[in-house]
């Protein structure tokens, strides 16, 4: 069978990309930016897209022209520079329902969230309920799965965000008064949909992919804590009031192009709690799913797994100490720009050309500051701020070097920074 994914490299479309694969289907992938998914994954045709853009049905008849049934795993959480709920979760997946009637597609799967329902407080929920709605109301073989918090090997959002919570030194952190959680296995969402897509549940139907049992914030916490290894620790309920700035921040980060997993729309569903009804599935001869503890047992948990945690926790101190030492630099030698420049006439240099280098230098800083700060730029500057503060020691070691032996090590303490640059760099990949 030749399938559509969309969402073929994400948490979820990723799997559900190697599961189809292994069953032998055929597998055409579509995402934003695909050109690292075609490396790892040869095996697939991969489409270059934005889905948003899609928003008219005879957008869509030549992405599915050929295809015997369609996967949707796209899904964006929040408002973003990148990305647009509505556009995506709603408008084009109206969209592409309304190609598939047309061209007469004979299966289509939608993943959405357990949750989803028009009056759900957030745009994620609610275009995730629109889009079922809509695909519910054709004359289709659909299917809707709605799972609940996935675990995955993949270290993206939410299973980063518990990796990273499970490794804070000493104690447990969560947020205070979290309604409960049902997890699932990423592969078992990858079953179901192999198992709708050839047909062997009940279509026209709406399944909820969740474990019998849930549990408290704090539970999940501790067992992925146990899961990586480290010694047990207290758990930590920290109320909301002091939760709501440090979303407030992650919301206007997220402005600059940042996801962060702390963003508004998690907290109201970690407030809501991740709760459904695992008996329809169940009913209808699906297989069991993985509860808490047999999931973790899938997941591979080796020290790479522990680098994660622990680096995922330091990445935002990373990136913002080295935005805030390159801004801080430039606004010194702004207000002290004769001090500056006499660093420079003292040992030779012209007037001109000393201000002219304390000019250069000032406005360097502040670029490569506030570009740090930018998600699409970081890596830019990141990779400048290296070439930048080689630059300045190769100049300063001509111009001056007598200041490698200043007792305030004017030129020693450049090195780290340059060093703090590298280890952004190499944590500058999403996913």
């Amino acid at each position: 069978m030749r399938i559509l994914v969309l969402g073929g490299y994400g948490l979820i479309g990723s799997a559900v990309l190697a599961c189809l694969l292994d069953a032998g289907h055929s597998v055409t992938a579509l995402g934003r930016d695909t050109r690292a998914a075609r490396r790892r994954c040869p095996e697939a045709t991969w489409i270059d897209r934005d889905i948003a853009a899609l928003s008219d049905p005879t957008a869509w008849h030549p992405v599915v022209a050929g295809c015997e049934a369609v996967v949707n795993c796209a899904g964006v959480l929040q408002d973003g520079p990148r990305d647009d709920v509505r556009a995506v979760q709603d408008i084009a997946m109206r969209a592409l329902f309304r190609a598939c009637a047309e061209v007469r597609i004979g299966r289509i799967v939608q993943v959405s969230a357990v949750g989803a329902c028009p009056d759900a407080r957030t745009a994620f929920m609610r275009t995730k309920d629109a889009a079922d709605a809509a695909l519910a109301q054709l004359d289709l073989d659909w299917t809707i799965l709605r799972p609940g918090l996935v675990l995955a090997p993949t270290a993206y959002g939410g299973t980063a965000l518990l990796r990273a919570l499970a490794s804070v030194p000493l104690v447990l952190p969560v947020v205070g008064g979290a309604g409960p959680i049902q997890t699932v296995h990423v592969e078992d969402v990858a079953e179901a949909v192999r198992l709708a897509v050839e047909g062997q549940v009940p279509a026209r139907a709406v399944y909820d992919l969740v474990e019998d049992e849930a549990h408290a914030l704090g539970e999940v916490a501790a067992a992925f804590r146990a899961w990586l290894g480290h010694p047990p620790a207290p758990v930590v309920a920290v109320p909301r009031l002091l939760v709501r700035p440090v979303v407030a921040l992650c919301d206007g980060l997220g402005r600059l192009g940042w996801r962060s997993p702390l963003r508004s729309t998690a907290l109201v569903q970690v407030t809501e709690g991740v709760i459904g009804d695992p008996g329809p599935w169940q009913r209808a001869g699906g297989p069991e799913l993985s509860g808490l503890r047999a999931s973790l047992r899938r997941l591979p948990s080796t020290v790479q797994e522990r680098w994660f945690g622990r680096l995922w926790l330091v990445k935002p101190a990373v990136i913002g100490g080295l935005a805030l030492f390159w801004l801080v630099s430039g606004l010194v030698g702004l207000v002290r720009f004769d001090a500056a420049a006499a660093v420079l006439t003292e040992r030779g240099v012209g007037p001109g050309a000393a201000d002219a280098a304390v000019a250069a230098g000032i406005v360097l800083d502040l670029v490569l500051g506030a570009a740090m700060l930018v998600r699409r730029l970081m890596p830019l500057a990141a990779l400048a701020m290296i070439g930048g503060t080689l630059a300045y020691l190769v100049a300063g070691t001509w111009l001056a070097p007598d200041l490698w032996a200043d007792p305030l090590g004017t030129y020693v303490k450049m090195l780290p920074a340059a060093l703090l640059a590298l280890v952004a760099l190499a944590l500058a990949a999403e996913r």
